[in-house]
């Protein structure tokens, strides 16, 4: 008595398809683009308070954003990089998330309504904000 394999060919040829279509898909999100320019934009209820371009820092400094009922965030700036370095809200998520120096995560401490994200300096000539995919 003989199997039915025909359906096996089909399947190994897919399976390898989408195992390299998956592999791909990961190289790319994975790799490093080229070291941009950033400029650090902080945002407290949706309104731009500060922008510093992280390139123009030398050296470590410090400062501090207070909000609405008496929130306050601790900001670190280094060359080429931004962190809170301590917060009063409950969580303390954005202390956590550490030092970023891309702008794939933005920094959010979402009691304290402060949002941290890098964007590279190339549009630094858009002054306005623009409804992006997740906005729109």
């Amino acid at each position: 008595m003989k199997k039915n394999t025909a359906w096996r060919k089909p399947a190994v040829i897919i399976t390898a398809f989408l195992l390299l279509l998956s592999t791909a898909s990961l190289l790319c999100l994975l790799a490093r683009r080229e070291k941009s320019d950033y400029a650090a934009e902080i945002f407290q209820d949706g309104v731009l308070i500060k922008s510093v371009y992280l390139n123009d820092i030398s050296q470590t400094g410090t400062f501090i954003i207070q909000g609405e009922n008496g929130c306050v965030n601790e900001i670190e700036i280094r060359p080429g990089s931004i962190a809170i370095i301590s917060a009063d809200c409950p969580d303390k998520l954005c202390v956590r998330q550490g030092f970023i120096s891309d702008s794939k995560l933005p920094i959010t401490c979402l009691p304290n309504r402060l949002v941290i994200r890098l964007r590279p300096v190339s549009d630094s000539s858009e002054t306005t904000a623009v409804p992006d995919a997740v906005t729109y």
